[in-house]
């Protein structure tokens, strides 16, 4: 398909994923609008410095998904729908978990609304695999059990219901989704790479949490390909993807692994403060990408290495954007 002149929304749209998947939207020809979250600096989060009001195919709008009326008007008009826009950061879901309920529940089914009553030809929503919890079994297939594991997850696998429910309920041509830890340039340091990252290049101490939890990492490009892959294909109306390299590293060998990349003297420094909930802790993710390979091609193209030293680069000339001597939740 050509995104050429098509009318297309990006919800959460200044955050670390949302503004890549804007980066490709606009090389591909679409006119974007771009959704992000309302603030009183008129800041557009990772947008900000890219583009401005003169970008041509542009339109960046400040709003809430969680105001009805705000995503209506949004909403209309628009040919194709990605809905990214939430609160992801775990640790402060144990704090604040009201504020998950209404932006990730909420918000979803107020998008899905003002698709279904907009008619929008494509909606892609997104999931995460941390909906999962600790694996049953390995790798993860899109039948794996879902597990709120954290008031994160559990809102998340509220929002991923909703989405299903307006497909199976009116039709909504919505398509779900799922991807595994994304990382890459303008990550938050909420993420565990840019944490590491960050202290690897301003100290020789690296305070981390627990070592043993593996994840599946797929590098951002590889991501926003597979959000374009999924709206341009048909034959994935009504389903669950999941996206992910299919191979797992532990935290403990991926800080090791950065460490040799961006300060080889640094030294790891466990800190029980970074520690999730034991019963919280979702202790292995690992991709089982089957069924998106199968249905629209999509495959990771970039290697960890790769991801890595483009993303340590990336973050070497953007250090002051950081909080190195922070733990960020």
């Amino acid at each position: 398909m050509k995104w050429q002149g098509k009318n297309v929304l990006v919800t959460g749209a200044g955050g670390f994923i949302g503004s890549h998947l804007v980066d490709a939207l606009l090389l591909s020809g679409a006119d974007v609008t771009a959704f992000v979250h309302y603030n009183a600096r008129d800041d557009w989060g990772m947008l900000e410095g890219q583009y401005n009001e003169k970008t041509p195919d542009l339109t960046v709008i400040a709003g809430d998904v969680s105001d009805t009326l705000f995503v209506k008007k949004a909403v209309e008009g628009k040919e194709f729908v990605f809905h990214l826009a939430a609160l992801i950061g775990i640790p402060y879901s144990y704090t604040a978990p009201e504020s998950y309920v209404t932006t990730n529940i909420k918000g979803t089914l107020n998008v899905m609304q003002a698709c279904l009553d907009a008619g929008v030809k494509r909606v892609v929503h997104t999931s995460t695999s941390e909906v999962y919890g600790t694996a049953l079994y390995t790798p993860i297939d899109e039948k794996h059990p879902l597990q709120g594991q954290s008031p994160y997850s559990a809102t998340k696998i509220g929002a991923d219901k909703i989405a299903e429910s307006f497909y199976c309920s009116f039709d909504l041509p919505v398509t779900t989704m799922r991807p595994f830890n994304t990382y890459g340039p303008r990550q938050s340091a909420r993420a565990v790479i840019p944490t590491i990252i960050t202290q690897a290049l301003t100290s020789d101490t690296v305070r981390l949490g627990s070592l043993t939890p593996v994840r599946d990492l797929t590098y951002v490009a590889d991501t926003v390909d597979g959000f374009l892959r999924l709206a341009e294909s048909k034959s994935v109306i009504g389903k669950t993807l999941n996206t992910g390299t299919g191979q797992g590293i532990s935290i403990g060998e991926l800080a090791d692994r950065i460490i040799a990349i961006a300060n080889p003297k640094a030294t790891i420094v466990f800190e029980m403060g970074r520690i999730r909930p034991e019963k919280s802790e979702v202790m292995k993710l690992v991709c089982d990408n089957t069924l998106v390979q199968e249905t629209t091609g999509w495959r990771p193209r970039h290697t960890l290495d790769d991801g890595l030293h483009a993303t340590i680069n990336w973050m070497k000339e953007h250090l002051p954007a950081y909080k190195s001597g922070v733990y960020t939740v």
